[in-house]
């Protein structure tokens, strides 16, 4: 699952690493992205006839997949994460996952650990560990109530089994696409299974790091550098507990 990230990156790190995207003039650093909040992406969207045909551009889409056929848009909430194993089974997915696919911005996400003898969970922060912007590999709609001016565009972040690195964390991670595969994710032709199938693999655990942090996560108003701030008790005993031995 995933269910928080972030959103940080410089504006020129970013479009070194994806095209050359244009980047929106109102982008802020963003530590806490909770779902049905707007989140940052480069969507395939020229499968459906815009005009300018551009994929290479930052955009901003409603966090929470609604399917176009849905009644009602609160249907979203509950479509955060697509499984990898299900997309060509799921009505909501199937559609999206030949023909709307998106990679969605991030430079790290949280996963809660449990902690041996509570039953607390201990917020853990997960990233590359060259502190890179990447990608979540995504699917996206458009849906339109009659009283819409202009349709609603939403995503979802397909997930799969973690690597070996995370598994002892949480029994999912999200799909991070590897740069050389983002043309090929977002490429406008409708593409089968068996091509894009490959491509929702887990990530190399080798490239990845991850610690604890505070507790402030867990509230959605906050969203601030204090987020991803590594947090100890002095003596190290805070990892200790942690379910595993990942720290």
């Amino acid at each position: 699952m995933c269910g928080r990230f972030t959103f940080t990156s410089d504006p020129i790190l970013l479009r070194q690493l994806f095209f050359g995207c244009k980047i929106p003039t109102n982008i802020s650093p963003r530590y806490n992205i909770t779902p049905t909040q707007d989140v940052a992406v480069i969507a395939n969207t020229q499968n459906d006839g815009e005009s300018d045909g551009n994929a290479k551009k930052v955009e901003f889409f409603h966090w929470g997949l609604i399917p176009s056929w849905a009644k009602d848009a609160k249907i979203g909430s509950r479509m955060i994460n697509a499984r990898s194993e299900t997309l060509t089974e799921k009505p909501s997915f199937r559609s999206a996952y030949k023909r709307r696919r998106c990679l969605i911005l991030a430079d790290g996400y949280y996963e809660w650990q449990k902690v041996l003898g509570t039953k607390l969970k201990q917020p853990v922060y997960i990233r590359l560990k060259s502190q890179n912007p990447f990608a979540f590999a995504g699917l996206w709609e458009e849906w339109q109530a009659n009283w819409m001016e202009k349709p609603l565009r939403s995503c979802t972040i397909i997930t799969c089994p973690p690597n070996p690195f995370l598994e002892e964390i949480h029994h999912r991670m999200p799909v991070i696409l590897p740069q050389d595969r983002y043309a090929q994710w977002l490429a406008p032709d409708e593409q089968s299974s068996e091509t894009l199938q490959p491509l929702l693999a887990p990530y190399s655990g080798e490239e990845m790091e991850a610690y604890p942090v505070s507790r402030l996560v867990n509230r959605p108003i906050n969203d601030s550098p204090e987020c991803i701030a590594p947090v100890s008790d002095g003596n190290g005993s805070s990892e200790q507990k942690l379910v595993g031995s990942l720290f």
